[in-house]
């Protein structure tokens, strides 16, 4: 099953359960999204979430000096993106119930053109 149209909807959330667990810089949080099983998650895309969250205000930033490197942008979580992440966690979990009810109910029997006809025609 091809998952990324699922990772799109779902991927603000994702990242804001990695950012509430620890601050992250870009590319830590997308390490720590594919370790958590989100393989097909795109490096452009997670970037673009975490500018998007901080825009919203769901996200504060710090710099931190790199010995190897540029200084790294790292993103904190704040109350408005603690109280996001709420919402969305209950969200997600009514959806994922409902979802998981539809796709444990049994299939019906295919009816035939026969047995579904209303007008009692006996041929």
């Amino acid at each position: 099953m091809d998952t990324t149209q699922l990772l799109k909807g779902v991927l603000d959330v994702a990242v804001l359960a990695v950012i509430q667990k620890d601050d992250g810089y870009g590319y830590d949080v997308v390490r720590r999204l594919r370790a958590a099983g989100l393989d097909e998650v795109g490096d452009a895309s997670v970037y673009g979430t975490l500018r998007r969250l901080y825009t919203a205000g769901a996200l504060s930033t710090y710099v931190v000096p790199s010995d190897g490197g540029p200084n790294r942008k790292y993103y904190a979580m704040n109350a408005e993106g603690r109280a996001m992440l709420a919402e969305q966690r209950t969200n997600w979990t009514r959806f994922a119930s409902t979802l998981t009810l539809l796709l444990a109910e049994p299939a019906r029997p295919a009816q035939t053109e026969n047995s579904s006809s209303t007008n009692g025609d006996q041929s």
